[in-house]
């Protein structure tokens, strides 16, 4: 037989078994399409009390943070390390075990951030016993996250320094020197160094949504949250209005709190994505905690320290407005506080600056 003939006999045999598979899987039912893994979302968020006309109380904060993509859409995928597959597998059958929910997107996060108090004389080098104690909180913090287009569960976890070693003097040593104000000169009264943790789990609710006219719509986000840990003890829930144009498809507006990550916009299949072009829009915002234990007004968890009554009831008004573009958001908020402590001789207000990138 000439090998003319058997290559010719070979191409007819493997277009044949090409033929016969290509039927085979005419038959089986076609494979899911893939769960989009979404962007990471970089954020910053800046918090201060001179947008509210003071220099005292909740002074000053700054949050750098990351959020990965949707981890889920990672399950099986050739190219993931060992560890991780083996973490999001495990993810998977936790979230079927415990929520019964099997369209969620999971998100793990990444936070470093520093808080900043002081009383209302910071000029007075004695100690002002009568109010708040200098402190400071430098932190960071892993975020887990599992949600839907109408519901995330979020779980963090903050380690940090309270005291000198958390450089809050430094830090506002230096503002006020590069600024022209005066330098703080009680911080020697601040509270004693101390490795502190926080322990924080909070649920958010789309509870409802619409569109009033094309691109104009409003939705309402409620929220519920614990924390315990030598850091704090509460309880806490609110809720936000917004309505605007082109509305994110994320769960609303970010403050430096626990919990307070909800830039990241949802990636789930048939969730509405993460959109893109311009966005606009306001809201208005309520929340209240119950609070059992805080170290910034009950001093030091191990030594003697100054100290001060606390109310075990606080509350937050919040206004603003957020401009989208792409994967780019923008957000001003005014908070404005309820007394935190006996004493105290008015109620707090500070601005909050937010910038996150998905991309």
């Amino acid at each position: 037989m000439s090998v003319s003939r058997l290559a010719c006999q070979a191409r007819v045999l493997l277009l044949a078994l090409l033929c016969a598979v290509s039927a085979s899987r005419a038959d089986e039912p076609a494979a899911s399409a893939p769960l989009d893994a979404g962007p990471q979302t970089y954020s910053v968020v800046f918090e201060n009390d001179l947008f509210g006309d003071s220099d005292a109380q909740y002074t000053n904060g700054v949050k750098l943070s990351w959020m990965s993509p949707n981890l889920k859409a990672l399950d099986g995928a050739p190219d993931v390390h060992r560890w991780l597959a083996h973490a999001i597998h495990g993810l998977n059958a936790f979230e079927h075990a415990v929520v019964g929910d099997s369209d969620r997107a999971f998100n793990i996060g990444f936070t470093i951030g520093q808080l900043m108090f002081t009383p209302n004389d910071t000029q007075a080098v004695r100690l002002v016993e009568d109010d708040r104690p200098y402190a400071g909180w430098l932190f960071g913090g892993l975020s887990l996250v599992s949600k839907n287009d109408r519901v995330a569960d979020t779980f963090d976890v903050q380690f940090g320094m309270v005291g000198p070693a958390s450089l809050a003097e430094d830090a506002q040593e230096l503002i006020h020197d590069l600024r022209g104000f005066d330098t703080p000169r009680g911080w020697q009264n601040q509270l004693s160094n101390e490795p502190a943790f926080l322990l924080y789990y909070e649920r958010r609710w789309r509870l409802f949504d619409g569109r009033l006219y094309r691109q104009l719509g409003y939705d309402f986000i409620a929220h519920a949250g614990v924390a315990g840990g030598t850091v704090a003890v509460y309880g806490a829930g609110g809720g936000e209005l917004r309505a605007g144009w082109n509305l994110p498809r994320d769960f609303g507006t970010a403050l430096i709190r626990p919990g307070g990550d909800a830039n990241a916009p949802v990636t789930v299949s048939g969730a509405g994505g993460h959109g893109r072009g311009f966005g606009a829009y306001g809201f208005a915002a309520f929340g209240g905690r119950v609070v059992g234990h805080n170290i910034f007004l009950d001093g030091n968890t191990f030594e003697d320290s100054h100290s001060v009554d606390k109310k075990h009831a606080v509350g937050d008004l919040i206004v603003g407005a957020s401009m989208v573009l792409d994967g780019v958001k923008l957000s001003y908020a005014q908070v404005f506080r309820t007394r935190e402590f006996d004493g105290q001789e008015r109620q707090h207000n500070f601005g909050s600056v937010s910038l996150s990138v998905s991309f």
